[in-house]
């Protein structure tokens, strides 16, 4: 079964309730960064994060620089943004 992809009102619905969250400008992701300490104090975040996207078998587009991290949500395969997208962005919220 396909993933279907958000309204643009489902969308808008979601970001008022993902604080820290914006919407990419082709409207097809969401990012955030966020900002650590140190290096030791990101990476650990991004392990963390890479253990609950790894059980709900839902992967971000990230990076990582010192103390840096800037993560990217979207759905491939439903080709914008789904409630994969919005579930494992609560999810990442609530862990930082």
């Amino acid at each position: 079964m396909p993933i279907p992809k958000l309204t643009d009102a489902e969308r808008d619905k979601a970001l008022a309730v993902l604080p820290g969250w914006s919407l990419r400008d082709d409207g097809l992701a969401i990012t955030r960064r966020f900002t650590f300490a140190d290096f030791s104090e990101a990476f650990a975040f991004m392990t963390r994060v890479a253990l609950l996207a790894e059980k709900a078998d839902h992967h971000p587009e990230w990076a990582n620089v010192w103390n840096r991290v800037d993560v990217t949500l979207t759905t491939h395969d439903a080709k914008g943004l789904s409630k994969r997208d919005v579930d494992l962005a609560q999810a990442i919220g609530e862990m930082a």
